[in-house]
């Protein structure tokens, strides 16, 4: 009986995982559609940015009083940025590139440069 139960939950959680990742990509892709690709990049990459980066780099990309930069004023080097947020910086900020996918870095890319101060 508990080993019935046990493959029931496995396969559950199963399911849900695929239709989460279905889930994903079908918004991904409706998004895309409203015609606007780099406003639903904006908007993917403002949400990664909240629920990920907000919390050492703050809210509005600036966290004045602490050692991480502005990102406003990041410079206009979307391989420098990528290569930071895969790898991590000076043993301060941590790597992310096992935690966060291609398109979740590129898309943050998108949102950081979309607030570059002029």
């Amino acid at each position: 009986m508990l080993k019935e139960a046990a493959h029931r939950t496995v396969a559950m959680i199963a399911t849900v995982a695929a239709l989460t990742v279905a889930l994903a990509a079908t918004v991904r892709a409706a998004d895309d559609a409203t015609g606007n690709p780099l406003q639903a990049q904006i908007d993917h990459g403002k949400s990664t940015y909240a629920s990920k980066c907000s919390h050492c780099h703050g809210p509005n990309m600036m966290n004045s009083g602490t050692i991480t930069p502005d990102l406003r004023a990041f410079p206009d080097d979307k391989t420098r940025f990528v290569t930071t947020v895969k790898n991590g910086k000076n043993n301060k900020m941590p790597p992310w590139g096992d935690i966060l996918s291609e398109d979740e870095i590129g898309d943050l890319w998108v949102f950081v440069s979309s607030r570059r101060k002029p």
